[in-house]
């Protein structure tokens, strides 16, 4: 629970009264419940996607489920996938790029690259039909935050020191094959097979997205770990509209 909670506090804005901020050893060993905070998030989604519809038109929904997950989120992978389109932008030694990243003000193409990357997730939202919609909100969050504890757990960490290296640090077989399990058992119930395909398309996505950030920056860093999630959120909604395209979803 310790850990789950741990999980949920790093993920999200869902604050919990009664518990103090997680430490670094304890966000180290939650990675196993990046799935479950993900579905968590998914299952709210959810919710708010019937509530906008009642109301509103299907493009207005849209835009305000990619707002709501930014909220819901705290912007934290965002601001990560800011911050790396700024590092991989500059011409500049991998020493220097982790500065460029570590910097709190927002460069142009890291504003630029959140720009587009949010006009790919509304697009995508817009051409999923209804019928798939509740597949597309679950899976997005628990395949993008699997993606993440993947990155953890195969990929050394760049910095000699951070909060993004207490958490590779404490990643490992238990926690990731647990986060697995989680993952594979959601999207099986989810979506059967076309679920699991939607799963190894991810995990090819990560496999590029994680081998390039290693090359840039001599491994990952916490920034990265965001900039993962973000591209796997953004790479499971363009699979799905394409199954969707095709009748398979």
């Amino acid at each position: 629970m310790t850990r789950f909670l741990a999980a949920l506090q790093f993920l999200t804005i869902i604050a919990i009264p009664w518990r103090r901020e997680p430490q670094a050893d304890e966000l180290g060993r939650s990675a196993g419940f990046f799935p479950v905070v993900g579905l968590i998030i998914g299952l709210i989604l959810v919710g708010l996607y019937w509530l906008f519809g009642l109301l509103l038109p299907p493009m207005v929904v849209a835009a305000l489920l990619v707002a709501s997950l930014a909220v819901i989120s705290g912007a934290i992978h965002l601001d990560g996938f800011a911050d790396t389109c700024d590092g991989l932008a500059s011409h500049k030694t991998v020493e220097e790029r982790w500065q460029v990243m570590h910097d709190s003000r927002a460069g142009a193409f890291g504003i630029v690259g959140v720009v587009l990357l949010l006009l790919i997730k509304y697009a995508s939202l817009t051409s999923i039909p209804a019928a798939s919609m509740m597949m597309a909100l679950v899976l997005m969050p628990v395949v993008s935050r699997w993606a993440m504890a993947y990155a953890l757990f195969a990929y050394p960490y760049a910095r000699p020191s951070g909060l993004g290296k207490a958490l590779q640090q404490g990643t490992r077989w238990p926690g990731f094959t647990m986060a697995t399990i989680i993952t594979v058992a959601i999207a099986a119930v989810i979506a059967n097979l076309i679920g699991l395909a939607i799963l190894f398309f991810s995990w090819v996505v990560t496999l590029v997205a994680a081998a390039y950030f290693k090359s840039k920056f001599k491994g990952l860093t916490g920034d990265n770990y965001g900039a993962i999630n973000e591209v796997v959120e953004v790479s499971v909604l363009i699979f799905i509209t394409i199954l969707a395209r095709f009748g398979l979803a």
